[in-house]
């Protein structure tokens, strides 16, 4: 395809952009001005933008000079065969590339039924005002007020960032290069959808990932029958290195057919793809983050999350963190710059063990320390000072970059020791790219509780404790 005349070609009833007054400019007029204010801002470059309505013939006919539409959509529009007409002509121009061409926006409320069968599956951008206390919709007149600010240039900016996504692909399409700098050379997210008391945290994070140079999935709305939704969402989470889930109060909406949410059954699926990628050896992890304020959350969104924190197969490969929002992203920045430096090699021929232990058992595994590094592995220890997010790095790294691991079981109690070994399970989604080659548990008192854990189980109190240590070792080592 040859680079476009027009970047961005709105198309609208003509009706829509009337005004009372000839001297005040239309809705239309003034949306368009905002969206060429916006992508300015994000793409750094005045965006060639052009209004059609339903009647104008200053665009070509064929429309394949556009790489953008965006159809403002109302009633009006719906009613117009002439506006139909021009939105199937741009697909019909447009069906060769795969990816997000058409941007619809909802200048007034429209179920989905009553929007036309090709925009159904775009992702819709509400640009109206709802009053509260009537459920009534009114168009701003002020777009500059509160609550304009609240929804009309909040949707303005993910538009501006989603077009702003087709546009770069399009050019890397193109072979043109791109003048917007990208540090993550286009990795895929997967950023699922939420409840609706999260949609806001949701988009925030998104425009945050778009603006880093990420690609994110789903870029359309999901379907509403459940076959079709599990299809798409595996589709999309295949296509995708990470996934990051936002669990709140609200359940969220539970498509036609299923017994469980989008939002749950978005889970079950990334937990599944986890597991098929980790065994074919690709990349693949999960960041799932739960608001800490719960107090509203209803029995079903309650026991959801309680699964999420207990069933070990809904946390395959998956971090899951329960704190302030800017921490997460903080973490999530974290996770997606470490996850571009990492490689293969190893920074020595010797092999490392992560001698996973608690502060107050620092003194108590020296000696298991000292056999360690006597013969010949890489001792690989845990941060106990310093802030809280480079306690947890050290933690995470070494979860990834460990051949073998070891668990010491002092003064700490059995839920410690639990946490330590679910870590263990969970280490091929903190982005391990190696098969974990041992996994020991050192401790005193009963350990035998441990025994269907996968872990070679060493008790401390046997005289023979250092024997069975270096045995261990040596089976390793082979």
């Amino acid at each position: 395809m040859a680079i476009a005349d027009i970047d961005v070609l709105i198309t609208f009833a003509e009706v829509d952009n009337e005004t009372a007054k000839k001297s005040e400019q239309g809705w239309v007029t003034q949306f368009k001005k905002f969206l060429e204010l916006m992508l300015f801002q994000v793409l750094g470059t005045k965006p060639v933008i052009v209004i059609k309505s339903e009647f104008d013939t200053a665009t070509a006919p064929a429309m394949d000079n556009a790489s953008v539409l965006v159809a403002v959509l109302t009633k009006d529009f719906i009613q117009s065969g002439r506006c139909l007409d021009l939105v199937e002509t741009f697909y019909k121009n447009t069906s060769s590339t795969a990816i997000n061409r058409v941007f619809k926006v909802l200048k007034s409320p429209l179920t989905l039924q009553e929007q036309p069968p090709r925009l159904r599956d775009s992702i819709g951008y509400d640009m109206y005002q709802l009053d509260v206390e009537t459920g009534q919709m009114k168009e701003y007149s002020d777009f500059f007020s509160q609550e304009a600010e609240k929804q009309y240039w909040m949707k303005m900016v993910d538009l501006a960032y989603d077009i702003h996504e087709a546009l770069i692909t399009l050019k890397e399409g193109e072979g043109k290069g791109s003048s917007i700098k990208n540090i993550y050379k286009r990795k895929t997210i997967y950023l699922a959808e939420t409840g609706h008391d999260l949609s806001v945290q949701r988009n925030i994070i998104k425009r945050e990932l778009q603006r880093h140079g990420f690609i994110v999935l789903p870029n359309h709305s999901l379907p509403a029958r459940v076959e079709e939704l599990e299809r798409e969402v595996r589709k999309d989470l295949e296509d995708c290195s990470l996934s990051i889930h936002l669990v709140g109060s609200a359940y969220g909406e539970i498509p036609e057919g299923a017994d469980r949410s989008v939002v749950d059954i978005q889970n079950k699926i990334a937990s599944e793809v986890a597991v098929a990628k980790r065994q074919g050896k690709d990349d693949f992890s999960r960041l799932i983050w739960i608001a800490q304020n719960l107090k509203n959350a209803s029995d079903r969104q309650k026991a959801f999350i309680e699964t999420i924190r207990r069933d070990t197969e809904a946390q395959e490969g998956a971090e899951i963190l329960q704190n302030p929002l800017e921490d997460f992203k903080n973490i999530m920045r974290e996770e997606l710059m470490e996850s571009q430096e990492r490689t293969n090699a190893e920074s020595t021929g010797s092999k490392s063990i992560y001698l996973v232990h608690d502060r107050v058992d620092h003194t108590e595994v020296e000696p298991i320390r000292d056999v360690l590094e006597k013969s010949g592995f890489k001792v690989l220890m845990p941060a106990f000072e310093g802030e809280l997010l480079d306690v947890r790095k050290r933690h995470i790294d070494n979860l990834r970059n460990f051949d073998g691991a070891i668990i010491f079981k002092g003064k700490v109690n059995d839920q410690w020791v639990r946490m330590k070994i679910l870590d263990l399970l969970k280490a091929p989604g903190f982005g391990r790219n190696k098969p974990i080659q041992g996994k020991a548990l050192v401790g005193t008192g009963n350990i035998d509780s441990y025994k269907n854990q996968n872990i070679t189980l060493i008790s401390s109190d046997s005289s023979r404790s250092m024997e069975n240590l270096k045995s261990f070792l040596q089976e390793f080592k082979a």
